[in-house]
């Protein structure tokens, strides 16, 4: 603006000249062609140039003033008009901006909501995999137990497959349902006990240790007074198995040639026959104070675990072999050399408190393995004349 103002401070004189001379018709034409307004210095102005003609500013002040604030008027209305343009031009970027983040994060929440769904329809289809590989509905083929199951079908059916069928041992009044494995060893295994990812809690109390409690498709505790019913038939003589997996994958079995329990009244005390296998002996130990053959079953509160008033394990005092072996139910005497109940998933562990499923006598270099998966499973192999 400021090249404005020296371009008219350049044209006024012309201007203001003319403007004069038409305006003074009321002085002497001849006075005005005989003074020299070139050279009559306006009042409060100082002359310019040297001691020759000069030429000095012919715009009056007052005029000069009022355009000088004419023109910072129009320059502070033109800055003005700038500043409003500006800040609708900047409100409109804003707002571009924000619709445009705006579309973005739709976008983003419709994928992450089609992902999701994506998700939970993989999850059905993995559920129901699984279901159907567990063959999870009852198969309506009654027997005693699976090796009778077994040795009923095996003539009319190929290949028996493995799943849930349901069983009525003899001298009982009631059916239920159990896991057989039709085809691991020869098949007719009854599943008595599995853990294999933790997800079903093992810390319970003896009504449940008593009654059974999972899902029979996967983990699971049958229940002491079904195993009881099974294993004390006329004329049967059962098989233990017990079918490791630890944490590297490596395998290994225990399996006892005997296997029964007592009644209730006993608290189930579990007998035992002669071992075989690869993964040692730790339901006997190495010495008579680790031998659980012939313990009772305990509970977390139901306490048969022979520390009275309390046990040494190492170095540590312990009153209740449940409560050390994190609240599960075991067939516990001063707590032993084998837990199978306890938790396969490697969490942290109060000091001196073992939760993971324990079999002590399968080492590695001296080092108990780290067990991943284990599964109990009876079967039929002989009968008594």
């Amino acid at each position: 603006m400021m090249w404005t103002t020296a371009v008219l401070l350049m044209i006024l004189p012309h201007l203001l000249s003319s403007t004069t001379t038409g305006i003074s018709t009321g002085f002497n034409q001849s006075e005005i062609a005989n003074e020299d307004f070139s050279e009559a210095p306006v009042k409060g102005q100082k002359p310019l140039g040297g001691s020759k003609r000069r030429e000095t500013c012919t715009i009056p002040c007052d005029i000069t003033v009022k355009l000088l604030r004419d023109e910072k008027h129009s320059v502070c209305g033109q800055l003005q008009q700038s500043l409003l343009a500006f800040g609708r031009s900047t409100r409109k970027l804003i707002r571009d901006v924000m619709d445009e983040q705006q579309r973005a994060l739709d976008v983003l929440s419709f994928q992450v909501a089609e992902l999701m769904t994506k998700v939970q329809t993989l999850s059905s289809e993995v559920q129901r995999s699984n279901t159907e590989m567990f063959s999870i509905k009852p198969v309506q083929s009654h027997g005693q137990d699976c090796s009778d199951i077994k040795d009923s079908l095996v003539s009319v059916v190929p290949k028996i497959p493995s799943g849930i069928y349901i069983v009525h041992p003899e001298n009982t009044d009631t059916s239920f349902e159990v896991f057989c494995e039709m085809d691991y060893m020869g098949g007719g295994w009854t599943v008595i006990q599995r853990r294999t990812d933790g997800l079903t809690d093992f810390k319970r109390p003896w009504v449940d240790y008593v009654d059974g409690f999972g899902n029979l498709a996967g983990e699971h505790w049958l229940g002491l007074k079904k195993v009881f019913h099974m294993v004390n038939q006329k004329d049967t003589r059962f098989q233990l198995h017990i079918a490791l997996v630890s944490h590297d994958d490596i395998t290994s079995y225990a399996s006892y040639d005997d296997f029964h329990l007592d009644s209730e009244t006993q608290f189930f005390s579990i007998h035992l026959g002669r071992y075989a296998g690869s993964a040692g002996d730790a339901f006997r130990g190495y010495n008579q104070d680790q031998n659980q053959d012939t313990a009772p079953f305990s509970a977390s509160d139901v306490d048969n675990d022979g520390c009275n008033p309390f046990c040494s394990i190492g170095n540590r005092t312990v009153e209740s072999c449940s409560t050390q072996y994190n609240n599960t139910g075991w067939w516990f005497n001063q707590c032993g050399l084998a837990n199978l109940n306890g938790s396969p998933e490697d969490v942290e562990q109060s000091p001196g408190q073992r939760t993971h499923i324990l079999w002590d006598t399968w080492r590695q270099n001296g080092v108990a393995h780290t067990i991943k998966s284990v599964t109990m499973k009876i079967r039929r192999i002989a009968t008594n004349n």
